[in-house]
Order: structure tokens, then sequence, then C-alpha cells
């Protein structure tokens, strides 16, 4: 029984000291899933504090599954950007472990937006979704594949750290 109550004790003070952005110098790294109409793949980012409610950092995605009528290569699923963020988490207050962090990101594709939230359970380890979405895309051009796999709404879903 005592060790129960020790276990169930460390577990709720790793929940209570967990936070989600630290402000200047907080790093985090984010791997999930990519869903969007037209595919499905794998999204990386990393994030770095600049300040105590601004980030900004490097995301990658590359498409896994792509529509069978869409003949891509590796350039057309390929995407990386860089994006900056602003961690809006203590400033709505609702949980030190919460952040919500709207932000721009510049991508090889286009130009957008993303709207994101992360929960960390523990000091190091939390769950994260992103929605992310076109502001300017670089071409119009329909029979470019590229124009079809990296150009409209996407949601990406997974696991976030500290580092």
């Amino acid at each position: 029984m005592k060790n129960l109550f020790l276990i169930v004790t460390l577990i709720s003070v790793s929940f209570v000291n967990a936070q989600a952005f630290k402000g200047k110098g907080d790093q985090k790294f984010q791997v999930g899933a990519n869903i969007q109409d037209e595919a499905t793949g794998i999204n990386v980012s990393y994030d770095y504090g600049l300040g105590e409610n601004i980030s900004v950092g490097v995301s990658s995605t590359y498409a896994l599954g792509v529509d069978d009528r869409l003949d891509a290569d590796f350039g057309d699923r390929f995407d990386l950007e860089a994006r900056f963020n602003a961690n809006l988490g203590n400033v709505i207050n609702i949980d030190e472990n919460f952040d919500v962090y709207p932000g721009l990101n510049l991508s090889l594709k286009n130009f957008g937006g993303h709207v994101g939230a992360r929960y960390f359970f523990s000091d190091g380890f939390g769950i994260f979704t992103e929605a992310s979405f076109p502001l300017a895309k670089y071409s119009d051009d329909k029979s470019d594949v590229g124009y079809y796999i990296h150009n409209q709404f996407a949601l990406n879903i997974g696991a976030t750290f500290n580092l």
C-alpha cells in the first residue's frame, strides 16, 4: 500500500510541475501524423522560445499516402517551412500544462497560418494538435501535383516533447 501511495504521489507531482511553454530558451519537438484531403503523411517540428510568448521554428511534412490519381515524386511530397508562434497559454490561463499557439509559416509550397494546442502530461511529454491552412499559394497551376498536396487545409496530431 505504501508503494502504491508513493507511485500516485510521484505521478501527481510530475503533472503539477509540467508546463506547456516556459518562455525564452524553451525548446519543443513534435512528431505526428499529417492528415489532408489528397494525402496523409508525417510531420515533424521544432520550436525555440524567443520571449515570454514568442517562439520560432522549423517544420517539415512528407506525404506518404498520396491519392492514386496524383503522380507525386519526392519534391512534390516534401515541404519545409519556417514558423512563428504566439504562445498564449499563460495569457488565457486555462492550465499551465496547456498552450494555444496561433502562428504564421513560410514554406517551400506556400505562405500560411496555423493554430495549434499542446497539453503536457509530464515535464517532458505531451500531445498536440495543429490545423494549418494556406493564405497565399505560390502557384495556381492545377497541373502541378504540389498544388494539391501541400496547398490545402491540413491537420497534424501527435506527440510533443520538451528538450
